[in-house]
Formats: structure tokens, C-alpha cells, sequence
């Protein structure tokens, strides 16, 4: 079995951290459908997925006193009508059917003895549409890694034939006496090659700090002070209102323009992630005003992608940095402007190089160290470059595609999933920090309204000045 078999560090970050129920690392995803795949054309090609990606037949497995990370194991009893189910809408038949079925999915956890993702497909929807709900873990893939694997069941062109035959991954057992075996390698190993790189690269430290010992000790002091920012913990919330956690969750789709987002965000000197984190900000704010909070800085929890184009698909292969943002700048441009600044400094922190080290360290303590890391923080927000076009599952047009991703202690999560030129949001609420989650999703909609009129804005400025006499 490959040495790459066990979990990375940040992979067993999401696992462990389920030691403590508010912090389920649950992802689901929404493909909105046109109209219904057949299921038989959609089982083949499931299957023909899962052979193409053996993660998807993989179960994880402990090693016992976490001698090493959880290793994943092809599953013998690989059951894909297990992980494939078909049901019709329930009466109204509208969306909102289905996003009870998300929500339901998304407080749930898995059967551990099975490959960790389900997907159900639901047809009879208003109109002739369908839909698919994907219940993944995180431990399995990140966002970005998450599209690579999905191109493997979407086409962008209709496709309903079948492809070539692929051959199924032999089923593993797995004994203690070989989980303890492989699990005393895997740790012998790891050992080995953290001390054979300190040796290696101790005399080149040694002689930079002789001839520039400033610089060295600059150097040091800075990564360690970015170590210290990134695992501190955080002990109460920014917000005097979204204060409570709880395991309750409910769920929200907001649909924003991509190219509307793009020019507003420029205006301001900003990135589309600048946008739409100056969107969530805006709308938490007026929330806050609504029941009559003072609102200044927010702790975010951002997702920051760490793969590189060689890297394989799925995995996890980000850091979550945490960090306050000025999220009651009541003035758009300014606040886009303002947290713009806050995450370019984020994706700056020399600690970036050392997160499997740090992820490590973390998967040693106990869940009530992580949760006071992460209960505290005030929102989850986190932008995934989604398809830049129209796509189809087994011959049906996707129309829309939302990501909900685990609050993992925050009071809620937002991600930004593009589709063929939407912003296609999707928020996850924890229900005790914000019980009226309704009123919360109004209120997000107006924040993403004030960013897009800065580009209104100076749109209209400029022909004020077009038409002004010279």
C-alpha cells in the first residue's frame, strides 16, 4: 500500500476535529438540473467515476493511540446503490424541498465503515427539473480539489453514452497486526525525513546567521509571531449578537452576477474575493442594525488555496487563517477596499509554508483546545472558482451548482461557488447564533446590493461628466 495512503495532516485536521458534534466537517452540494438524468445512465457513469478516482471506494481507517493519521482503505464491500439514491420531490415540488434535504444531510454525519460522500438525485421538481445532493467529508477533498473530481461526472457538451470500460480497484483488507505495522512505518519514516531535512539544512542556517545574524533572527522571530497568529485561540466572538453555537443549521442560496461583482470590486482597487467578502460583511452589519448591535471588526475563518498545478486532485491542500476584518465600514468601496488589504496581508503569513506541521500538531490536542480556537470566530468565508461554463450530468444541463460548507464553529459559512458566470452563494447558519436565518438572508442579498452599486455608481458619475459642458 502507496505511503500516501494516510491522511495528511490537514486531511486528519477535518476528521478529528468531529470528535466535538458543532464542529462536523459535512460539505453538500446542490447541482440544480434542468431536467432528470436517468438513473441508470448516471450509475454507470458514478461507477466508471469512482474506478477513475479510487477515493471514492476508500474508507478511512484508525490506527490505534493515533500512531499515524487515518489510512485510507479501498473498501471491499464497495456498494454503489449505497451511495447512490433516487427519490421524488415531496409536495411542493419547489426548491425548497430540496434544500430541506441539504440541511438534513448537512447535520448528519457518515457510516465510517463506508466511503464518506452519498448522493441523492431528486426528480419531479416544478417544471420538470431535478436535482443532485452531494454529502461529502472534507477529510476527502477541498473545494478547488472537489471541481477536479466533479469533471469526471459532468460534460460540457451533452454526453449519454457510454465510455470505455475502466477496471475496478481490488477491495483491502486491513488487520491490526498490519494497521499497527504500517502505521509504526508510516511514523518511523516521517520521523526520519523531518530529521534528515533539520540536518540538511542546519549548516546553511548556520552560516547565514553568521554572516547576517539580524537577518536570521528577523526572519525567525517573524515566522514564529505568524505561527503564534495562526493557532492563538480566540476567546469570544467580535459580534455582541451572533454569540451562541449550537448543532442546528439551515440553509440559504444567494445568486450574484460574476461580472457585476468583478467591476464593483474593481472600482474600489479589489478582487472578486474582496467583493464578496465586502457582500457578507455588509450584510452581517445591517443584520447587526436590524436588532440595534454596534458592529466594528469580525474574526473570519478564510480558506486559503495552497495547490499548485502538479498537485492531484482531491486532498486538501489549504490553510484556514483567522483574522479580523472592518466589517462595519458602512461606505462599500471603502470596506472592499479596507478587507481587500486584511487578506492580501492573510495570504502573505510566513506560516503558510509550514501548515501540514502545524495541522499536525493540532490533530494532538484535545477537541476542547480546537473549539476554542474556532467557536469564537464570527464567519466562515470562502470563495472556489467554480465552471467557467455551462455543464451537464449524463445529458442534463446543470442551471446552477451551490457548495454549503461546514460553519466548523463560526455562526455561519459562505461560499462562493462560480458557475458560468454567477456567483452561485451558498450559507450555511448555525440556527443558535442567528435563529431568525431568514431575516439574516435578506439581509446578505442588501449587502451584495451596496457592493454592486459602487459600480453603479461610478457609472453614473461618469456620464454626469460626459455630459457636463466643457
Amino acid at each position: 500500500m502507496a505511503e500516501n495512503r494516510f491522511m495528511s495532516d490537514s486531511d486528519a485536521f477535518a476528521w478529528y476535529m468531529e470528535e466535538d458534534p458543532a464542529l462536523r466537517s459535512t460539505v453538500v452540494g446542490v447541482a440544480w438540473l434542468e431536467s432528470a438524468p436517468s438513473l441508470d445512465v448516471l450509475s454507470e457513469r458514478l461507477e466508471r467515476a469512482t474506478r477513475l478516482a479510487p477515493s471514492f471506494r476508500r474508507r478511512p481507517v484508525e490506527p490505534p493511540a493515533r500512531l499515524a493519521t487515518p489510512i485510507w482503505v479501498t473498501d471491499p464491500e464497495f456498494d454503489l446503490s449505497w451511495h447512490l439514491r433516487r427519490t421524488a420531490a415531496p409536495p411542493p415540488h419547489t426548491p425548497a424541498v430540496v434544500l430541506e434535504m441539504a440541511r438534513v444531510a448537512a447535520m448528519s454525519g457518515f457510516d465510517r465503515t463506508r466511503p464518506l460522500w452519498e448522493f441523492t438525485l431528486v426528480d419531479g421538481l416544478e417544471g420538470g427539473g431535478a436535482a443532485l445532493v452531494m454529502k461529502f467529508h472534507h477529510s476527502m477533498t477541498d473545494g478547488i480539489g472537489g471541481v477536479q473530481l466533479a469533471y469526471l461526472l459532468l460534460d460540457e457538451v451533452p454526453v449519454t453514452g457510454a465510455a470505455e470500460p475502466v477496471p475496478a480497484p481490488a477491495g483491502e483488507a486491513m488487520p491490526v497486526s498490519r494497521l499497527m505495522a504500517r502505521s509504526l512505518g508510516w511514523a518511523g519514516r516521517r520521523l526520519a525525513t523531518a530529521s534528515v531535512g533539520a540536518m540538511r539544512a542546519a549548516p546553511s542556517l548556520a552560516m547565514a546567521a553568521a554572516r547576517h545574524p539580524g537577518r536570521v533572527l528577523g526572519r525567525t522571530s517573524g515566522v514564529a509571531l505568524s505561527v503564534g497568529r495562526t493557532v492563538r485561540p480566540v476567546r469570544s466572538t467580535l459580534s455582541p449578537l451572533i454569540v451562541r453555537r449550537g448543532r442546528g443549521r439551515n440553509l440559504h442560496m444567494l445568486t450574484v452576477d460574476l461580472r457585476a461583482l468583478k467591476q464593483a470590486a474593481a472600482v474600489a482597487g479589489g478582487t472578486v474575493n474582496d467583493g464578496f467578502m465586502a457582500g457578507i460583511t455588509g450584510g452581517l452589519r445591517l443584520y447587526h442594525e436590524r436588532h440595534g448591535a454596534k458592529m466594528g471588526d469580525l474574526f473570519v475563518t478564510l480558506p486559503i488555496s495552497l495547490r499548485r498545478p502538479d498537485d492531484p486532485a482531491g486532498g486538501n491542500r489549504i490553510t484556514l487563517q483567522r483574522f479580523s476584518v472592518p466589517a462595519g465600514i458602512a461606505d462599500p468601496a471603502g470596506r472592499i477596499k479596507a478587507i481587500g488589504g486584511r487578506c492580501r496581508w492573510a495570504r502573505a503569513e510566513p506560516s503558510l509554508g509550514l501548515t501540514q506541521q502545524i495541522a499536525g500538531t493540532l490533530n494532538l490536542l484535545p477537541s476542547a483546545v480546537l473549539g476554542s480556537m474556532l467557536k469564537h470566530v464570527d464567519f466562515l468565508a470562502s470563495d472556489v472558482p467554480g465552471f467557467p461554463r455551462r455543464v451537464y450530468l449524463c445529458g442534463a444541463p446543470v442551471t446552477g451548482y451551490y457548495a454549503f460548507g461546514p460553519t466548523i464553529g463560526a455562526a455561519l459559512n459562505a461560499t462562493l461557488f462560480s458557475y458560468a458566470g454567477t456567483c452561485c452563494i451558498g450559507v450555511t447558519v448555525d440556527t443558535s447564533a442567528v435563529p431568525d436565518d431568514a431575516v439574516l438572508a435578506d439581509c446578505l442579498r442588501s449587502g451584495f446590493d451596496e457592493v454592486l452599486g459602487v459600480a453603479e455608481r461610478r457609472e453614473r458619475a461618469e456620464e454626469v461628466k460626459a455630459a457636463a459642458p466643457c
